[in-house]
């Protein structure tokens, strides 16, 4: 248990787990930050998320008490106060949850019992340091605290709702809470008015919290007690580890001051003596951790979603270094300290290291252009406001530099300040909070489409029964007909509507895998069936065409799959799987599935990972994938609980919602993935497979295209014709075409240097003439002039033989066009570099017509958008040069 009393946060969260194991509760492991079974949810963000079914009674609990420690993320959603985090000492990203949990098991007595035996004799927190609060109106568990465990009343606070009383939502299960404090003593006192309930500073920490769950709250707001009441509870572990350790925040736990200490380290700013600079080391602390996790757990850098948060978390830990005075990316440096503290609890942390590194330092390095690009734009605005003669940024500026190019709101401030102007930062955090509101919407979950009363009623009534995993036809009843949003009686002959039948054998779109189409046949009518939804969470529909006759609700029906397409999308759904996890062998374990299309014979699979897949890292996957069909595996599906599908190692969709029981598809050893779709008998069936394509879909995901089946010949009879018509074409065997082609691009290549070399001597035989057209501006010699069919390297040495010629006091810029290319250079003469800068001339020159470019202070080369009016260019560097 370590030295003294001193225990590790490892120690503390073992002995914890342990503890409650000894009272009868099953140790359940940490699920993800990406909540499995609730795309409601942004993140996990505390420990009854995992059990959240359980509470509400949609599942059965495997277990009656169970124990764990929970990994939780609060930085979106609800919970975005991710400016918070680094201000106070006990606010993160990411922490740790401690939790014990009741399902319908023991009630109050026992876990007030639990919570004191353990804070008193087993972390032997002294009794006179400790505090409860209770919901004023939950007389039981202030009697437990006061008759029971005998703390004086004068400890026991009664509070309101706000403070002690918790639920999980607007409706649904709820209850009073009572909370443990401890009394850290006088000297984190905040004044006269501090005390439990009066304030929120650091004197009396709120240790644990126990939640009593045992109403459920009605649609019209009234509480109903359940049958069954249960208990959740939450203890943050780096919270209660700086009591336990004696020092006076979380950051100085064992588990985040080695963070500290490392942005201390290549900052070179010590802890403890700037406030301003314990901020930024605290910041640093805390989103090293998170990003860590995020990646280790599936998340990827993007503009979006969970990967918006994540890039926010890399941008703002990068920031408060560049604050501290780092300038170059540090923080993937931190990633193997993180893991040294955490793997002992996670150590798959050990597994995905690598990668985490490579990401963050991706991350890191693109946020540094960021900064550059958002400077030049920063700068054009300072500049125009100022010409007009105003000295206020507005607010809806600000915000396109901060939601646009991820520019820090200070760095705003600071250049502010720099060229004497202000900022309108109320119209700017008016627009910040409205962005806030729309991504809070944005995470209220996934639901089917919105349906009328009739519909809702109907999906009561007579739910779709799916029977198409055995049968491909089947008779059925028309229950329902919906047309333009209603339902409706009967449906004649050219009428677009959605069929619904008491069962089908049809399969509707999901988890990537396109609706069925075939036909419906009454002894009435036809319908063409061109595609399968689900109508709602139970109704699935059948979008059709009532081709012949008519369709009555009540009709007795022939439902009837087009059996070939059903078969060329189980290829390619089986295809997928096999891809998954050929890319989880070849590329690493940090491969997860980002989206996926599977249609008739051919798949499009979305994945997690960072650079281009290689040609040879491709022909492995493609190896691997024919192999696992050559071997004919047998194709297997069965039932089973969430829980053991996850323990056998079945992969399961981060984003999708599952059920108590769920089906798991099981190709030989190779493969195991929870998938309600439709596959071969064996893998052999799948036939011919070829990836087409592999291309990037944003930052962190990359996209594979492949075929099977009939369109695998189909793509090798058409390279075979497009090989047959180059042998035509070139007039040699298909062996040869590799080198007739060379031999042409060589003939190629050399007559293109030849015209190089004369567009060189034009260009330079026009020198003269071009010096002598040099005007004087404020003492400078100055040349401009746009040159045909000449750009790159040969516009660059022109440009730098032209200010040679002209000496020194001189300034070119020369545009060159080529076909659609257009070039920029711009060249001053050494004596003058100490008063203008040539990069800066070229970007704000070209920035007339959305160039722009780099280089020396000397010399700056870019591009331009060919076909536009230079004359802009040459008029703005002429104004600039006259300053």
């Amino acid at each position: 248990m370590g030295k003294g009393n001193y225990l590790s946060g490892n120690e503390l969260r073992e002995i914890f787990l342990q503890f409650f194991e000894k009272k009868g509760h099953k140790r359940v492991p940490s699920s993800s930050l990406i909540p499995a079974k609730d795309p409601t949810l942004l993140f996990t963000n505390a420990g009854m998320v995992q059990f959240k079914d359980y509470f509400l009674g949609l599942e059965k609990p495997p277990f009656k008490r169970a124990v764990s420690c929970q990994k939780c993320m609060r930085a979106g959603g609800k919970h975005n106060d991710l400016e918070n985090v680094g201000k106070t000492g006990r606010h993160h990203t990411f922490f740790e949850m401690l939790g014990n949990f009741s399902f319908g098991d023991y009630f109050k007595k026992e876990a007030i019992e639990y919570a004191w035996e353990f804070v008193t004799e087993v972390l032997k927190l002294p009794k006179e340091r400790l505090y409860v609060s209770v919901f004023r109106e939950d007389e039981e568990a202030f009697k437990i605290w006061r008759d029971y465990i005998r703390i004086p009343e004068d400890r026991i606070f009664l509070l309101d709702e706000k403070d002690n009383f918790w639920a999980m939502g607007d409706v649904g299960p709820c209850g009073p809470c009572s909370e443990i404090y401890y009394d850290r003593g006088e000297e984190f006192a905040c004044g006269e008015n501090c005390g439990i309930g009066k304030c929120d500073c650091d004197r009396y920490l709120e240790i644990w919290n126990l939640v009593f769950m045992q109403f459920e709250r009605k649609e019209d707001g009234t509480l109903e007690k359940l049958s069954k009441p249960s208990i959740d509870t939450g203890m943050g572990l780096e919270r209660i580890a700086s009591v336990v350790q004696g020092v006076p925040s979380n950051y100085e736990t064992d588990l985040l001051y080695p963070l500290v200490e490392f942005g201390a380290k290549v900052s070179g700013k010590p802890y403890r003596k700037d406030p301003k600079v314990d901020t930024s080391l605290r910041v640093i602390a805390d989103h090293l951790r998170a990003m860590v996790f995020l990646i280790s757990d599936g998340v990827l850098p993007s503009n979006e979603g969970r990967g918006y948060v994540l890039r926010r978390i890399i941008r703002r830990a990068s920031r408060h270094g560049r604050l501290l005075g780092i300038k170059r990316p540090f923080l993937f440096e931190g990633v193997e300290e993180v893991v040294k503290i955490m793997k002992f609890a996670y150590p798959e942390l050990e597994d995905s290291k690598d990668f985490v590194v490579k990401v963050v330092k991706a991350e890191e390095e693109r946020f540094q252009k960021t900064l550059e690009k958002g400077m030049f734009v920063l700068q054009e605005i300072v500049e125009r406001l100022k010409s007009s003669g105003k000295d206020l940024i507005p607010g809806e500026e600000v915000f396109k530099l901060y939601d646009t190019y991820g520019f820090p709101v200070d760095f705003i401030l600071e250049t502010a300040n720099d060229e004497n102007m202000k900022v309108d930062l109320d119209s700017f955090n008016k627009l910040l909070e409205e962005q806030r509101k729309r991504g809070r919407l944005s995470w209220k979950g996934k639901g089917m489409v919105s349906v009328s009363d009739e519909i809702a009623e109907l999906e009561k009534e007579c739910p779709s029964k799916f029977v198409g995993y055995s049968e491909l036809e089947t008779n059925a009843k028309v229950v329902g007909i919906v047309k333009d949003g209603k339902l409706v009686s009967r449906a004649t002959e050219g009428e677009k509507v959605l069929l619904i039948l008491d069962k089908t054998p049809f399969y509707a779109e999901k988890g990537g895998q396109v609706g069925d189409t075939g036909r419906i046949v009454g002894s009435e009518g036809i319908c063409e069936v061109n595609d399968t939804q689900n109508l709602t969470g139970s109704l699935i529909s059948h979008h059709c065409i009532v081709k012949k006759g008519r369709i009555t609700v009540g009709d007795t029906v022939r439902a009837i799959v087009d059996g070939e397409r059903r078969r060329s999308i189980a290829r390619a759904h089986s295809a997928t799987h096999l891809l998954h996890k050929a890319l989880k062998e070849v590329l690493g374990d940090h491969v997860r599935q980002a989206g996926s299309l599977v249609m008739p014979d051919f798949l499009r699979f979305d994945f997690t990972h960072f650079s281009q897949v290689s040609r040879e890292e491709l022909e492995k996957v493609e190896n691997l994938v024919y192999e696992w069909i050559l071997a004919n595996y047998p194709v297997e599906t069965y039932e089973t609980s969430y829980e053991k599908a996850i323990e056998e190692g079945a992969i399961a969709l981060f984003d999708e919602k599952y059920g108590e029981v769920v089906r798991v598809v099981k190709i030989g050893d190779v493969s195991k993935e929870l998938c309600g779709g439709t596959h071969v008998s064996r893998s052999g069936d799948i036939g011919l497979f070829k990836i087409v394509s592999e291309s990037s879909v944003a930052s962190g995901t990359r996209r594979i295209e492949a075929v099977v089946g009939k369109k695998s010949l189909e793509l090798l009879r058409g390279k075979e014709e497009t090989l047959r018509s180059l042998s035509e074409i070139f007039q040699v065997q298909e062996g040869q075409l590799v080198k007739k082609a060379e031999q042409i691009v060589e003939e190629l290549e050399r007559t293109q240097k030849e015209v190089q070399k004369l567009q060189k001597k034009l260009a330079t035989s026009e020198l003269d003439a071009l010096v002598r057209s040099a005007e004087s501006i404020n003492g400078i010699k100055v040349l401009t002039a746009k040159l045909e069919g000449i750009v790159g390297k040969e516009l660059v040495e022109v440009a730098d033989s032209a200010r040679n010629k002209l000496g020194d006091n001189s300034a070119v810029l020369l545009i060159g066009t080529k076909g659609e290319k257009a070039g920029i250079v711009v060249a001053i003469s050494k004596n003058l570099t100490d008063r203008f800068d040539a990069v800066e001339l070229l970007n704000r020159s070209a920035s007339k017509v959305g160039g722009r470019g780099g280089g020396r202070k000397d010399l700056a080369q870019g591009g331009l958008k060919g076909g536009s009016s230079f004359e802009p260019v040459f008029a703005e560097f002429r104004r600039l040069l006259c300053k």
